[in-house]
């Protein structure tokens, strides 16, 4: 009988000591690759807030830069390049732009999609017309279920639609184009939706 009884406390000894192996060894597992995916959210965490910082620092030059009139510059960052959309009033603001961005810290390309309004200025009628066509091209843009509109910016200077910001895939991209064809007013679109890798 003693000798049973010491032979289920060394199982139950063996055992609990293979179960403890067990777990420790799952914990480290879990931990390696936990820490993994901490630093891997972290660097992503960081990326972003950079991109962040470089975008305003960017908005933050544009808007000191008294060569630059425009205040229909929209500019976005991802992994340090830079991009400048909407509308200037003559190549050489543009340029201006491109300049004073790319001289911004941390700033690895600038990719221009800034496009020159006319030289003649808007009347009061013509820009009532734009912002109805924004407003109508947006209203088009929301009821689709192919386009993500939330991410798509709408921007309209004498009937030329621009858009901008980012999409999935092609698609997305086309159809944002043709929906906005499809809007009383509008002359021409200008698609500069970048589609997402």
């Amino acid at each position: 009988m003693k000798n049973s009884k010491f032979a289920y406390s060394m199982m139950a000894v063996v055992l609990g000591t293979a179960l403890m192996s067990g777990s420790a060894l799952a914990a480290t597992t879990t931990t390696d690759s936990a820490g993994a995916k901490i630093d891997s959210s972290m660097k992503k965490v960081d990326n972003y807030m950079g991109d962040s910082a470089i975008t305003a620092k960017v908005k933050s030059a544009l808007v000191d830069d008294k060569a630059i009139k425009s205040s229909d510059i929209s500019v976005t960052t991802n992994s340090g390049v830079v991009t400048l959309s909407g509308f200037v009033g003559s190549q050489a603001e543009a340029e201006q732009a491109v300049a004073a961005a790319t001289k911004v810290e941390g700033v690895k390309s600038v990719s221009d999609k800034l496009h020159t309004k006319d030289s003649k200025d808007q009347s009061v009628k013509g820009y009532a017309g734009d912002s109805a066509t924004t407003a109508s091209v947006k209203a088009k843009l929301l009821a689709d279920d192919i386009v993500p509109s939330r991410n798509v910016k709408v921007e309209t200077t004498d009937g030329v639609v621009q858009l901008s910001g980012a999409v999935k895939d092609q698609a997305q991209s086309d159809r944002a184009e043709s929906v906005a064809k499809t809007v009383d007013g509008v002359k021409s679109v200008k698609n500069d939706l970048k589609v997402a890798p």
